[in-house]
């Protein structure tokens, strides 16, 4: 009889864990360190592991753990897990692209508003210095824009970018998309008390997309897509935003930018060094930093936890 039993080792959300139990599974989600994952994980005689972002599942790990049938990935990303080598061997890869979508697309504009209006540098400066320099950080601090009749340029748009595109339509925005692999999107715009409301957004050429943003937001699963050459074709003072993958946006081009003012804000979720991001991008006083929290809210990992389990049991049967 195969074995029930599952290791969650970056955690799982608790009505994720019922609907396993309930089904029959075992769920451990005590945490087992990296260099001790493969001897957990035979020891224990797991036929599954879950993950997030922080343990990585590569060919090691597959070829020294033969009880393994699935490899689930709780988020969209896979960049820690080797998925083609993976189901070379006849396990099933999973993950769950639909659950943190919005919860991305939120932080987004939270960033955004949060540049935009210079929040993010006066929440910095204002415990020091509010009581004594009140009327120079306001003076600093009052040619704020606003986002209505701006353009936001979404470069990936997968579910993440369209809900990114939902909320800058909701805020008056023009939109421009691009994406290889999509041509058109219709945008069901959910809007409280009303129904039936709807866009057509077509995709546009990546050079074209570039120089008429005032405002990029990145949202692919890796590579580097925006280095120096194309910061050169992009509007003085654009914003930029990686909530996507480190490393899409180059840090050093992204310095170059900023310290030139060719670029006003960045706006960061996302870093090539993580969990140890560069002290000079982490200090720069042109932008705004969270440690990798897009899909860290209590309903994202709900849907997460739940879209996990269901696919595991589907898997598993």
């Amino acid at each position: 009889m195969m074995s029930k039993l599952i290791l969650a080792n970056d955690g799982i959300d608790a009505i994720g864990k019922e609907l396993l139990e309930k089904a029959g599974y075992t769920v451990v989600t005590e945490k087992v360190s990296q260099e001790n994952l493969i001897n957990e994980i035979n020891l224990k005689g797991y036929v599954a592991l879950t993950v997030r972002s922080a343990t990585k599942v590569r060919q090691d790990v597959l070829d020294a753990c033969p009880n393994l049938k699935v490899i689930g990935r709780g988020g969209v990303g896979m960049d820690n897990i080797d998925v083609d080598y993976a189901r070379s061997k006849g396990l099933q890869v999973i993950n769950t692209p639909a659950a943190s979508s919005n919860s991305v697309a939120e932080l987004v504009f939270a960033h955004l508003f949060s540049a935009v209006r210079f929040v993010y540098d006066s929440n910095r400066t204002m415990p020091s210095f509010g009581n004594t320099k009140f009327d120079d950080l306001k003076k600093k601090y009052s040619n704020g824009i606003e986002l209505r009749n701006k353009t936001i340029g979404v470069i990936g748009f997968g579910r993440i970018g369209q809900s990114v595109a939902k909320i800058a339509l909701g805020c008056g925005m023009k939109v421009l998309a691009y994406d290889p692999y999509v041509i058109e999107a219709k945008l069901n715009l959910e809007i409280y008390g009303a129904s039936g409301f709807s866009i057509d957004v077509k995709t546009v050429p990546l050079e074209e997309l570039i120089s008429k943003s005032d405002i990029i937001s990145v949202h692919v699963p890796g590579g580097k897509m925006i280095t120096a050459n194309e910061i050169s074709h992009m509007k003085d003072g654009v914003i930029l935003i990686n909530a996507s993958r480190g490393g899409v946006i180059d840090e050093v081009d992204l310095l170059a930018g900023l310290n030139s003012d060719k670029i006003a804000h960045a706006c960061l979720d996302v870093f090539e060094n993580e969990p140890t991001p560069s002290e000079i991008i982490l200090k720069h006083p042109k932008i705004s930093l969270t440690p990798h929290i897009g899909a860290a809210t209590n309903e994202a990992q709900e849907r997460i936890g739940v879209e996990l389990a269901s696919k595991l049991i589907e898997a598993l049967s």
